[in-house]
């Protein structure tokens, strides 16, 4: 069985695009890799935890939540002293920055083995759909998730992008 791994921001997508976007990349199984799984704001508050999986399982898409891979706190903060110093709102940021990434690597993926993600997904899955908040791949730590499975796992990664 061939998997694919898609990535999906939910900043700069509305509602309605957000769950076509997934329908047209034929997501199947939806990995939620935040660690805390709300948003504030009504313009996103189809992405908090509950309503997210309630619409995900109207379109018959699982729904699997990895907090293991998310970063935790501390590395969320050394980001955000980042965008602080350099003057970037979080939901414009463009990528991430060196002590983030670093850190995230370290703390998170040098730990991880990408076979026990193919191991927690369901049987039949076929394209899975990593999600965190960031719009752009390289603002999240999405990105060096999905580069860690397609560089050890030799898996087929697509980024999806708001129109």
């Amino acid at each position: 069985m061939t998997i694919k791994i898609v990535t999906i921001g939910v900043y700069g997508f509305d509602e309605e695009g957000f769950f076509q976007a997934l329908q047209d990349a034929g997501v199947d199984t939806f990995c939620d890799v935040r660690w805390r799984r709300g948003l504030r704001g009504a313009q996103y508050a189809f992405a908090n935890s509950q309503r997210l999986q309630d619409r995900l399982a109207e379109q018959g898409i699982r729904y699997l939540h990895r907090r293991d891979l998310a970063p935790p706190p501390a590395i969320r903060q050394q980001q955000a002293a980042a965008d602080k110093a350099n003057k970037i709102p979080r939901r414009q940021r463009a990528k991430l920055g060196d002590a983030f990434t670093t850190a995230y690597r370290h703390e998170v993926l040098d730990s991880f083995d990408p076979r026990s993600l193919l191991a927690d997904l369901p049987p039949g899955a076929r394209v899975v759909a990593l999600f965190c908040v960031e719009g752009q791949p390289a603002a999240c730590h999405r990105s060096l998730l999905a580069r860690k499975l397609q560089d050890e796992l030799n898996l087929e990664v697509e980024h999806i992008l708001p129109a």
